[in-house]
Order: structure tokens, then sequence, then C-alpha cells
């Protein structure tokens, strides 16, 4: 057995005893590169999500409720700067139908999602008022967990989100770079993000954090984000291979290699084994669910309803009209894996641990 064997036979045995893996750890196993390494540790993945969450897979719904954005991110379809998207701002009526068919249909969560829509910064003190207010309407209208997904916004607003019954807080940095933040995000503070996720925490909601995966970041930044995620108390970490985007500057930007998704989310899950991280249905599609849920991913995300003209993020298009974004498809591959959909009181229950959790982390800083 040689020296890279015996190493990660090691690792796995550490992260097999939820021991924390070191920055070197990491990085070692987000370069290997042989077939039956990489196995390994997508098996080592599969076992910690079987110890903490049985068969169990959760399902997350989307509802993209605006695609206007004052931001200029090169990797994004909707920047400001583009002029090919066709965009929308949904009315209040279509979002709450849209969110009761998707609570209909058996998932667990709402994920309203939208850009910096210059709209609601108008006004920094009323502007975000509609959105709150559709947080408290969704949360009513479907009595399930909401996820709100706004970007960076003023401090009073996370506060309304709270008040207006929302449990988690989506805000991606994307990468804890520095340098190649600022590439990705010109114009937009690294600082000011991560204080918002900060606050939201303090506050009590739920944090998801997100990578990028294939933007030029190595394997000691995705390292260093594990850290950073450790710091924020996030309780959902997401991943996502990039996919250029026409009309922006990274538009022939190489994509990166599939598998390069798959391993980052198999290392998440060895960081991280009784959190949630999802396999989202945004790049591959329907297609591409499989590889993830057996790199260890315990959530499904961007479940989309066909016919309310809705877009998705990185493939704004990708299995919506043909309906293999909803619950009754993801339900026939989880059974191909001998997984299934978690009952409501199994996620309510494990978002109140996890609330517990944190707030015990939070009050002893």
């Amino acid at each position: 057995m040689n020296d890279s064997h015996y190493k990660l036979a090691e690792i796995i045995e550490k992260a097999l005893h939820q021991e924390r893996l070191d920055k070197g750890e990491i990085v070692f196993l987000l370069s290997l590169k042989q077939k039956s390494q990489i196995n390994a540790v997508l098996e080592t993945a599969r076992k910690l999500r079987y110890r903490h969450f049985g068969d169990r897979v959760f399902l997350y719904g989307f509802v993209y409720v605006s695609t206007f954005c004052r931001n200029d991110c090169h990797f994004c379809y909707y920047r400001s700067a583009n002029s090919l998207p066709e965009r929308y701002r949904r009315d209040e009526s279509e979002i709450v139908e849209a969110a009761r068919c998707l609570a209909e249909s058996g998932v667990h969560l709402i994920d309203l999602t939208l850009g910096e829509d210059p709209q609601y910064f108008q006004d920094p003190k009323a502007g975000f008022d509609k959105f709150i207010q559709l947080v408290k309407t969704v949360r009513k209208t479907t009595g399930l967990p909401i996820m709100a997904s706004p970007g960076v916004i003023p401090d009073h607003v996370l506060s309304g989100l709270v008040k207006a019954g929302a449990s988690w807080y989506a805000c991606y940095q994307e990468t804890h770079n520095r340098g190649l933040f600022k590439r990705l995000r010109p114009g937009q503070s690294y600082t000011a993000r991560m204080e918002n996720k900060e606050l939201a925490g303090q506050l009590g909601l739920l944090i998801e954090e997100g990578l990028l995966c294939g933007v030029g970041e190595s394997a000691e930044d995705i390292a260093d984000s594990i850290e950073v995620m450790r710091f924020l108390e996030a309780s959902q970490m997401r991943t996502m291979s990039f996919v250029p985007q026409a009309g922006t500057p990274m538009q022939t930007f190489k994509p990166p290699a599939s598998l390069q998704e798959i391993i980052t989310i198999a290392v998440l899950r060895l960081a991280f084994p009784d959190k949630l991280i999802p396999a989202t249905l945004d790049i591959a599609g329907l297609a591409g669910l499989q590889s993830r849920l057996e790199a260890g991913a315990n959530v499904v995300t961007s479940l989309v309803p066909p016919g309310f003209g809705l877009a998705g993020v990185a493939q704004n298009s990708l299995d919506i009209a043909d309906a293999k974004r909803t619950t009754g498809k993801i339900l026939l591959e989880l059974e191909k894996l001998d997984l299934q959909s978690a009952s409501m009181e199994e996620y309510l229950n494990w978002i109140n641990n996890r609330r517990r959790e944190v707030t015990n982390v939070v009050s002893r800083k």
C-alpha cells in the first residue's frame, strides 16, 4: 500500500469517527484522481449520511420571485448589464399559487429567491415590505418552512423576515478567496455579505452557504471555505458547478468537469456529517441527481412546478416545462437508490434541533 492509500485510509477512519479534518487532509481529498480512491470517499460520505439521516432525503421547492438584479456578477445570466434574459417580477398571487402546488406535491420547504431587485432598494425603509409580506403569506398558506434568498439586505429586513416566519436565510459567498470574490462579484462587498449572514444567524435564522465550483478556485480555497462555514455555524452547505452564461464576461469560460462538484459534495459530507448538503437540479437536471446523492447529498433542491413560467438559476429552463423537476419524478429516482422522502415531522424536528444547537453556540460566543 503506497503512502497516498495509507493516508487516505487514515483520513477515512478519522472521518468515520467524526473527528475534525484539518486543511491539509481536506485538500488531499479534493485533489484525488484515482477512481478507486474517489469511490472510497463517496462510500464514506454515504455511510455518514446514513448514520445521521438513514434513507431519508428532504425536498425543496423553488420559486424565482424576480429576475431583476442591481448587481453585475460576472457569472450570472441575470446580471444587470445582460440584455438577453426575459425578466419578470411575479405577482404575489402567482407566487403563492406556485408555492401551494409545491406544498401539495410533498416538498418540505419553499425557497423564495430573487436577485437584488432595484425596486426593493429604492426605499431603504419600506422597499422590502412587499417581500416580507410575501414570506408571511406563503408561510401561512403552505404551512411549510421558508428559505429567503434575497441577496444582501438591510438589517431591519432580516428582522422582518424572522417576524414573518422565515426559517432560513441563503446568501451565497460563492468563494471565500477575497481576490476571486472581487473578480466574480465586482463592486460588491465581501464583508457586507458575510456580516449579513452572521446577523441572520444571531437573529435565529438557519444559514445556507454556497460555493460556485469551477470558477478558478483551488483546493486550498475550498478548504478555507469549509472553515468559514464552521465559523458561520452554517446548517446547509451547497456547491454548484459553474455553467457559462450567454451575455456575461464568463460566457467562454471553460466549465468544470462534473466530477469536481461530486467530490466537493462528498468532502462537505465528511466535514459536516450531520448537516444538510443539497443535490441541485439546476445544473444537470434529473439526469444528474443520482451522482450527487451517491456523493452524500441529502437534500434535493430546485424543484420547480411546470406551467408557471418560472426560471431556474444556472439553467433557467432545464427540465421545467417537461415536468422533470417535480416531486413525482424525484421520488422515482430516490426509489432506485433505496432512498425515500422524509416525513414533514422529520424535517421539522431537524430544524428545531439544529436551531437549538446554533442558539447554544451563539450564546457562548
